[in-house]
């Protein structure tokens, strides 16, 4: 598996690299963000490190610019930030990104993040069609609220009660109890459901919108 590492420090871009290659990963690394995007698109790797703060291009831009607000680009893409900053978690998040790690990271929370997202994307269906979670208000049309659909929404894409308060500004319980009356209202039991739920009726939805 090939990963690739944008991080503007050159001892900790060293120390991820031999993190990696010593557990059979394939690093590649670069060292600021416009030399991380050509490495993204000449080495198509699997997984993507990537600082948030780095001068010129930072962590964020970078994100933006390999997603492209296409929803079809689903490299995994893993932040690493000095910062707690839930503001900068929620902007990376809003973005795509698909989690967080804070600096310094140990090697065991490192390949940890790293395997989980690997095996996520492994899991993820065959064939043309991705999901488009740019926006929550197709699901309104389940019977949700706004912000039910918003919670639903972040849910179906793996994130976690915390991740959606962080990404919402939102306390864990209230996440808790809007999924708890996403559940009840649309007959579901688990997460898993709520997120086959949210593709086949974005599925459902698409032909619909692209006739328009």
């Amino acid at each position: 598996m090939k990963i690739l590492i944008i991080e503007d420090d050159l001892r900790t871009r060293e120390n991820l690299a031999t993190i990696l290659r010593m557990e059979g990963y394939d690093p590649v690394t670069a060292p600021d963000g416009s030399r991380g995007i050509e490495a993204a698109r000449r080495e198509r790797p699997d997984l993507i490190l990537c600082d948030v703060m780095m001068p010129g291009m930072d962590g964020h831009a970078v994100l933006a610019s390999l997603r492209g607000g296409n929803p079809a680009v689903t490299t995994p893409f893993i932040f690493l930030t000095a910062r707690g900053d839930r503001a900068d978690v929620r902007t990376g998040m809003n973005l795509g990104a698909d989690d967080y790690l804070t600096k310094p990271a140990t090697a065991r929370e490192l390949l940890d993040t790293v395997r989980a997202r690997l095996e996520r994307e492994a899991a993820r269906p065959d064939g043309d069609f991705h999901p488009d979670f740019s926006s929550s208000e197709p699901l309104r049309s389940l019977g949700l609220t706004a912000r039910e659909a918003e919670v639903l929404l972040w849910v179906a894409q793996g994130k976690t009660n915390v991740e959606v308060g962080t990404i919402l500004g939102a306390a864990e319980n209230t996440v808790k109890k809007h999924l708890q009356n996403i559940f009840e209202k649309l007959g579901l039991d688990s997460r898993n459901s709520a997120a086959l739920l949210v593709i086949e009726h974005l599925n459902r939805a698409r032909p619909a919108a692209s006739g328009k």
